[in-house]
């Protein structure tokens, strides 16, 4: 089954939607850590 789909079922649209949102945390998190270490 892909990955990706143009009309994903609703699991797939909370599991992607669950993605996402760990991986802006993460993403947060990672610039914050930069900043913090520059200064």
């Amino acid at each position: 089954m892909p990955a990706l789909e143009p009309n994903p079922t609703g699991g797939q649209r909370t599991l992607l939607r669950i993605l996402g949102v760990m991986l802006a945390v993460s993403v947060v998190i990672g610039v914050i850590a930069t900043f913090a270490a520059g200064n």
